[in-house]
Parts: structure tokens; C-alpha cells; sequence
């Protein structure tokens, strides 16, 4: 039990942080906001999962990486495959010059659905390459990449051109994909209609559950011996080389892990919004969930979703309050953090913790009552008297 308080939990800080972080997700903001703003808070939860697998690989891995929009996208269209299949059957496209295949197939003149698209009519099919195909894709790129040791700036800049070519091969392939567009008009998930207000809830509770719990499973990661390498790597790589750890196969590792991650906040976004396309998967996504972990603070699970709902409540309302200079004031609060918490959010809350609040104790605790004169000379004369 002990083990699993420690190793699981992460101890009391860690225990304390995720019953935190658990109450704000499942009780405060459901209770307190509307639907629609609770279908707005779940699609900011979903790229809460980009930041997650970042404040893995380059918070305690030491590798900085710019393209977690292609495993964000990969995730997004598997899902969103299997949906728009479901939204195309032939009663529902009985208009077109080929029903049963999606709209944008036939505005392009396809006859017949292409052979990618078949294994997506199974539901099942399409969870399992939620997960698989971003670890397959993630596990080629690291292994080209780490085992010729291509890190730093280099392994940015790699990911960042993966993501817009990603991008590019979508908006390039209309007929396959749903071109800039993208692929629209998802409505029910096996008969389920995903578009009410129930159905939101539901999301997005699902998509606050199984945030938690990979908090939970990175913490266990990170709380043993993975945890003490990923410092070591990150603060002396060529240390731990030169001590006989293939340190090329623990950062494939980590990105595999990260990619995992994005590629299931991809698939709840399109749950959560209905829809997919190339502006969300390019380089602007890749580079927000970057930001989203600095604001959060890199090193902390749990200032990673708070810097994601930070960054995104403050987009909405800056863009709504300013819109001519909604822009300005997100920078404003980019500097602004960076500048008073350089750890991030989470390292504010650490300072609090362990210096602003020990002085504030020790600043307005009442002194120590002194025993009166009198009360002295009678314990003094009993004293004597033994």
C-alpha cells in the first residue's frame, strides 16, 4: 500500500495535486458552467493530452519536440473515418451519383470507396489505430532520428516539417481525405447521437476520466526508475551513454508514449467538436501545445492541463472581450507568466508552497504565552518544599 501511495500517487504533493485537479474537472466546472461551455472545456482537455506527452518527452526527457500535431491529426482522422462511414450509409446518400460513400468522395468523382477506408468501417478497428498507428509512426521517425543522434534544435525543426507535410498530404488529397475542408458533418458513434447536450456531458466527463488516469499512469512511469533515467538523460546524456544505457531506445520510447497520447486527445476532440481538418494538425497546434506545457510548467503533469485550460480560456476570452487586440493581450500573458513564475503555473504554486506560505505562518503566528509571575514563584516554593 505504501508502494502504491509513493509509486502511483506520487506521495502527498502528488496525492493532494490530482484530488485537485479531479474535484475541478468533475465537479466544479460541470456544476458551475453550461453546456455549451462544457463542450468548449472539453476540447481544451483534448490538447491537454499534447501537453501531457510533451511534459514527458522534453520536461523530463530533455527532447523538444514541434510536430505533436501529426500524432494529434493521425489520431483525429482515424476517428473521424469510422464516423463519417457510419454518417454515410446508403439511405443517407441516397442523393449521390454513388451512395454509401462519403460526400466529398463523390463531389470528387470517386465511384467506390478506396481501400484505406475499408477497416474503418469497424469501430474497433478504429480505437485500436487511435493508439497504434501515432506509437508506429512516432517509433520509425525517433528510431531514424535518435539512433544517428539527431537531437536539440535539429529534432525540432524535423518534427515541425513532418507536421506540415502531414498537413500539406491532407489539404493536397481531397478526394481521400476531405481536402481543407476536412472531414464534417460526424453526427452518432454506433447509433449514439454525439451532437446533444447529454452527449457532451458524457464526452466530456470521458475525456476528464481518462485525462486523470494517464496522469496517473505517467506519474507511476515517472515516480521510478524510468523517472531517475529521464533526469539523468536529460541533465547528462552522454553520462548515462558512456554507463552502458541505450539511450537512443529510451527517447524512442518517450515519443512513442507522446504520440500515443496526442493521437487519443485527437480522437476525443473529434468526439467533442464533430469535426476534423489540416488547420488543426499543422504546425500552429504542434507549436500551442508546446506553449501549453511551458505556461503549465514542462516538468509538471499536472501544469500541463492547467496551462492548456489557462492559455485557452484566456484566447476565448481576450478574442471575445478585444478582438482588435485579443492577439496583444496573449502575449501579454505569455511574458507575464514566463517573466513572474519562470517554472510556469506549476512552479508558482511550488514557490507558494514551500516559501510564501512557511514566512506567512511564521509572520502572523501568535507568540508563545508566558506563565504569570506568580503562578512561577508557587511551582518554585513547591519545589523547595519536596
Amino acid at each position: 500500500m505504501n508502494t502504491f501511495y509513493h509509486r502511483v500517487l506520487g506521495g502527498k504533493n502528488g496525492t493532494a495535486g490530482l484530488i485537485a485537479l479531479a474535484v475541478l474537472l468533475l465537479v466544479i466546472l460541470p456544476c458551475t458552467l453550461n453546456s455549451f461551455w462544457v463542450n468548449i472545456v472539453g476540447k481544451y482537455l483534448t490538447f491537454a493530452f499534447g501537453a501531457l506527452g510533451l511534459v514527458l518527452l522534453w520536461g523530463r526527457g530533455g527532447v523538444l519536440s514541434l510536430g505533436q500535431g501529426l500524432f494529434f491529426g493521425l489520431g483525429g482522422y482515424c476517428m473521424a473515418m469510422f464516423l463519417k462511414l457510419e454518417a454515410s450509409d446508403p439511405v443517407s446518400t441516397k442523393i449521390q451519383s454513388t451512395p454509401g460513400i462519403p460526400d466529398f468522395m463523390d463531389w470528387n468523382q470517386l465511384t467506390h470507396l478506396p481501400a484505406m477506408w475499408v477497416p474503418f468501417r469497424h469501430l474497433s478497428f478504429a480505437l485500436l489505430a487511435v493508439v497504434t498507428l501515432p506509437a508506429i509512426v512516432a517509433f520509425i521517425i525517433g528510431l531514424a532520428m535518435f539512433k544517428r543522434r539527431v537531437g536539440g534544435v535539429y529534432f525540432a525543426i524535423i518534427t515541425q516539417a513532418l507536421a506540415l507535410i502531414f498537413s500539406l498530404a491532407i489539404d493536397g488529397n481531397q478526394g481521400y481525405t476531405g481536402g481543407r475542408n476536412g472531414i464534417t458533418d460526424l453526427k452518432t458513434m454506433h447509433g449514439w447521437d454525439i451532437r446533444t447536450h447529454h452527449a457532451q456531458f458524457i464526452l466530456y466527463y470521458a475525456t476528464s476520466v481518462i485525462l486523470l488516469l494517464s496522469i496517473v499512469l505517467l506519474q507511476w512511469l515517472l515516480c521510478g526508475k524510468m523517472g531517475k533515467m529521464l533526469n539523468a538523460m536529460r541533465d547528462r546524456e552522454d553520462r548515462v551513454r558512456f554507463s552502458g544505457y541505450d539511450v537512443a531506445m529510451f527517447k524512442v520510447f518517450l515519443f512513442c508514449v507522446a504520440a500515443i497520447l496526442s493521437g487519443i486527445g485527437g480522437a476525443l476532440f473529434v468526439l467533442q467538436v464533430g469535426f476534423i481538418a489540416p488547420s488543426l494538425v499543422g504546425i500552429v497546434p504542434s507549436i500551442e501545445m508546446v506553449i501549453f506545457a511551458a505556461v503549465g510548467g514542462r516538468a509538471s503533469l499536472f501544469g500541463a492541463v492547467y496551462g492548456t485550460l489557462l492559455v485557452n480560456a484566456g484566447k476565448s476570452l481576450f478574442s471575445e472581450s478585444f478582438p482588435q487586440a485579443w492577439l496583444f493581450c496573449m502575449g501579454g500573458l505569455f511574458i507575464g507568466v514566463v517573466v513572474l513564475f519562470p517554472n510556469g503555473v506549476a512552479g508558482g504554486w511550488d514557490w507558494w508552497r514551500k516559501k510564501a506560505w512557511p514566512w506567512l505562518q511564521t509572520k502572523f503566528k501568535p507568540a508563545p504565552r508566558q506563565p504569570e509571575a506568580g503562578g512561577m514563584v508557587n511551582i518554585v516554593a513547591k519545589g523547595e518544599n519536596l
